[in-house]
């Protein structure tokens, strides 16, 4: 199926930034509590999470990845994390702690990344995908009403993408350093 000529991957990756308020509107819709609005701030955050698989085969198909893009889709990917994490903090389903470290690792590595732009653009590497994969699902589990008998999988999953999280900022910063020298 051809694409018309303005849904290029940069595009998808803008429209994905846009729609971020709508995955949060439907998460705090009648309170944060209505599990047929739950589902719906689901499906909306996994559509926005399968947009940014989307960009990423389109740009390597048709050979248009950007510079731009190397710097925006990561950026997508940390707004909409922290826009669903900020959110289910506030509706005390997700321990501010648990926000909070997440959130300075992308902020951090964002800051650290826009420090050394000058030596060109460190695109994500596969940990960081996963780790993106992971956080995604995690959070995706704390989006959805879940049975308390549940919690156990979900927590479980949350802890494993903070290890993942913390490893891959670590990593990251060590490879970015040992291109420097």
């Amino acid at each position: 199926m051809k694409l018309p000529e303005f849904i290029t991957p940069n595009f998808i990756t803008v429209a994905r930034l846009l729609f971020i308020p709508i995955g949060v509107y439907t998460l705090f819709k009648n309170g944060g509590d209505d599990a047929t609005w739950q589902y719906l701030s689901w499906i909306v955050f996994f559509i926005l999470g399968m947009s940014d698989i989307l960009d990423g085969k389109l740009a390597r198909s048709q050979n248009t990845i950007t510079e731009l893009g190397k710097f925006l889709d990561p950026l997508a990917d940390k707004v909409m994390i922290a826009a669903a994490m900020i959110s289910l903090s506030i509706l005390d389903r997700l321990a501010w702690w648990v926000t909070i470290i997440i959130l300075l690792r992308e902020v951090g590595i964002t800051l650290f990344r826009l420090s050394i732009i000058k030596r060109g653009v460190i695109a994500a590497n596969k940990g960081g995908k996963i780790k993106s994969t992971l956080q995604n699902l995690a959070v995706g589990f704390y989006i959805l009403p879940l049975g308390t008998n549940l919690y156990w999988f979900r927590d479980g999953f949350m802890g494993i993408a903070i290890i993942l999280t913390i490893a891959t900022g670590i990593y990251y910063v060590q490879s970015a350093l040992r291109q420097d020298k």
